[in-house]
């Protein structure tokens, strides 16, 4: 998707368009987007001022206009204190953020990010994904931003397009598609952990051939519940507590999401009831009728 757009590959049908423009045909130099690539790109020899100011220097920008642009996207992005270090002497953030200032200064259309988040450890994919939210609010030019993490894209996007093989499932704002999937692939993507279907007789009673409910929309009581099952593997985060339940008659693994607090442990046997306004249904094309 993002070499299309960029013009790196060609549109068979149909037309990208810039700004209200059509830009099917304009050459890539010629869109005026910016890729950030990832920080290991970086050219390890360069200072980060010399780093922000190479794509300016290849357009043979002058130096006033290309100091400018240098200094106030160093502000933006709290580099100012760094602009004379070099790759070597940056944390991992840092390198991100110099990455992200090559794309800037160009003032771009639109900004690319391809999965910058991928290779990072969940302690700083955290840390990185609040820095790149708090970046999205400061900057007004539009960002596309391609990930494979569902909670990067529910925390970041003002709009979601999810992609199924190259067509698009769903477009809406996060909580839309959390609230309102349009199908069983959206149901089951949009929402960590993900939502529990359940098929046959328990469906068939409320008019679906398919039945959603997410594991936080299921109350648990030691009894007077609607389904039950035996509690198998159990996460405890502290604040809640992930477990899998066995022998419901509804899936092989059932997931609930309860209060941390909760002291349930592996065997015990749990009553569950789902809350009626939060089930999920589903046709037998998988569609989405409620």
């Amino acid at each position: 998707m993002l070499r299309l757009i960029a013009g790196l590959e060609d549109v068979s049908s149909g037309q990208i368009r810039i700004d209200s423009k059509d830009a099917t045909d304009v050459p890539p130099a010629r869109r005026g987007l910016a890729m950030v690539f990832q920080s290991y790109a970086l050219y390890p020899h360069m200072s980060v001022r010399e780093k922000i100011a190479f794509p300016l220097r290849m357009a043979k920008m002058n130096r006033a206009e290309i100091e400018r642009r240098v200094e106030a996207a160093a502000s933006v992005l709290n580099l100012t204190h760094f602009l004379d270090r070099r790759p070597g002497q940056l944390s991992g953030g840092q390198r991100q953020r110099v990455a992200i200032g090559r794309a800037i200064v160009r003032e771009p259309a639109a900004f690319f990010f391809d999965a910058p988040l991928s290779d990072l450890d969940a302690a700083l994919r955290v840390g990185k994904r609040l820095e790149i939210s708090d970046l999205h609010e400061r900057l007004t030019t539009t960002k596309v931003y391609v990930t494979h993490d569902q909670v990067d894209a529910m925390t970041k996007a003002d709009r979601i397009v999810v992609l199924r093989a190259g067509h698009i499932e769903q477009v809406g704002r996060p909580l839309e598609l959390y609230r309102t999937p349009r199908n069983l692939f959206v149901a089951g993507f949009i929402g960590a952990p993900r939502m529990n279907f359940i098929e046959g007789e328990a469906a068939r009673r409320v008019g679906a051939r398919t039945l959603g409910v997410r594991p936080e929309h299921i109350a648990v009581s030691t009894s007077g519940g609607e389904w039950s099952g035996a509690v198998g593997v159990s996460e405890h985060l502290g604040s809640d507590t992930m477990f899998d339940v066995h022998g419901t008659g509804l899936a092989e693994t059932f997931t609930v999401r309860a209060d941390g607090e909760g002291g349930f442990n592996h065997g015990d046997r749990i009553h569950m009831t789902p809350r009626p306004d939060a089930m999920h249904r589903f046709d037998a094309a998988g569609l989405r009728t409620g």
